[in-house]
């Protein structure tokens, strides 16, 4: 009980509440970052071979970024219903959601595995492989599938650690994991001469350590609500609700496979391997940036949730503006960095005369305008977080799949722009998904939330 009212996010500033999750958090997705960015890193200096290699590994990305998609289902899903629960004193459901979601991520990662293990080859292909970087790409992708629970169990349930406020002990989740990535890489890709093989060896190792660490915790005594064996059979009623829900989180991380997947292949056809390499350091460099304004909305989520399930709606609102205000002054800093410097982040993953000549116009345009990516991060989060799966579900399809896909796929036939036309797609959707999403939520949400209260 002394825990439980510890964690109790309806007390206090609201802000506090937030940066005390958010940090932890911000710093536990910058190092989940490196569990593939650090591979990345490596590979693109191996000896003689390091542009196909690097882009063999980027031609998986949608493979994986698929993988973290089902995980989301349940992270973003579950996890918010779990906050409003518990703001709700119902602690039996928010036990049944836990073990739900469990046993439903254990079940999805291993389909998972099975499925893309038989059809990777044809796959492969498909998501722009040639017969000089598909044998990177193979290597790398049958070694990382066998760790998919692993991904699935630490990326799907450490947002229950920290919903229930141990944002500290989620960050160790992935620090321990990153750790233990940046040392084994080194050791597997050069001194075994293992190349990608090692690469993709080094981060299932971590990631099993990982999911060791929240398991763990999660049946151990520091956890407000554990998982129980008697809460693990699924509740399929509570399947559908965190499907719905977590259906915006699921849709981003898809549609940025897709995405991922529809610029390899217009760039292999425009460009050649050469620039499906410079999308793979562009994706990279901008997983890095991304990461603090996702840190602050992943963390206001369980604050929102629980205040909203509450009844503390200027609370709510109090946290939406400062969620917002953060994000909008971090993403306009680090676009004014990138504009600055772009040069500094493309070497950190290749030193390639020819990649950083023609990577570096095109990460200016890549990341013109990235301010706009925090009002939709604000504006999910607020949908996300309130339970709002309507809103947060089209908002997910709007920038990727309605905006960026069709035009990745047509930009290249106009005014000769060609692979220009590919990088110039994703700060067009930035503007208009960021805009639209903001707006709506504003009008929806946050206005109404000021109506409620009064």
């Amino acid at each position: 009980m002394a825990q439980s009212t510890k964690n109790d996010f309806s007390q206090g500033s609201m802000s506090r509440n937030i940066l005390n999750i958010a940090l932890p958090m911000t710093l536990a997705q910058l190092i989940n970052v490196l569990y593939s960015v650090v591979d990345r890193m490596y590979i693109g200096r191996l000896p003689d071979a390091s542009t196909l290699a690097l882009t063999g590994i980027g031609l998986t990305l949608p493979v994986t970024s698929m993988i973290t998609a089902f995980s989301n289902l349940f992270s973003t899903g579950g996890a918010p219903l779990f906050s409003i629960s518990r703001g709700e004193g119902n602690e039996k459901k928010s036990a049944r959601i836990l073990g739900t979601s469990t046993s439903m991520l254990i079940a999805i990662g291993a389909a998972l595995t099975i499925l893309v293990w038989l059809a990777k080859k044809p796959l492969l292909y498909l998501l722009g492989a040639s017969d000089a970087t598909y044998p990177y790409a193979n290597e790398y992708l049958s070694i990382y599938l066998l760790g998919t629970i692993f991904v699935m169990i630490s990326l799907g349930l450490n947002s229950f650690i920290n919903a229930q406020g141990f944002a500290r002990t989620g960050m160790l989740t992935v620090l321990i994991g990153a750790i233990l990535n940046i040392i084994l890489d080194p050791v597997f890709i050069f001194v075994l001469d293992m190349g990608v093989q090692g690469a993709a060896l080094a981060t299932i190792i971590s990631q099993g350590i990982s999911a060791l660490w929240v398991i763990r915790f999660l049946t151990g005594p520091k956890a407000i609500i554990k998982i129980q064996k008697s809460m693990l059979f699924p509740d399929f009623k509570l399947v559908g609700k965190i499907f719905g829900l977590g259906l915006s989180g699921f849709i981003m991380a898809v549609t940025n496979s897709a995405v991922q997947m529809v610029c390899n292949v217009t760039l292999q056809a425009w460009g050649g391997d050469l620039y499906v390499a410079i999308m793979t350091v562009l994706n990279s460099v901008r997983e890095i940036v991304s990461m603090p304004v996702q840190g602050i909305t992943s963390g206001a989520q369980p604050v929102l949730g629980y205040n909203y399930g509450a009844g503390k709606y200027d609370r709510v609102r109090s946290g939406i503006k400062f969620t917002s205000l953060v994000g909008i002054i971090y993403t306009t800093a680090a676009w004014a960095v990138i504009f600055v410097a772009p040069g500094f982040f493309i070497r950190i993953f290749n030193s390639d005369p020819s990649l950083l000549e023609s990577g570096i116009p095109a990460l200016h345009l890549y990341f013109f305008g990235f301010f706009m990516m925090s009002l939709q991060f604000s504006g999910q989060c607020v949908f996300t977080g309130l339970g709002k799966a309507k809103f947060a579900v089209f908002f997910s399809l709007l920038r990727k799949a309605i905006i960026v896909i069709p035009l990745t796929l047509l930009l290249p036939y106009i005014a000769g722009l060609g692979v220009t036309g590919v990088f110039l797609a994703e700060p067009i959707s930035n503007f208009i998904g960021g805009a639209a999403c903001f707006i709506t939520m504003i009008f929806t949400v946050y206005r109404k939330l000021g109506k409620q209260d009064t």
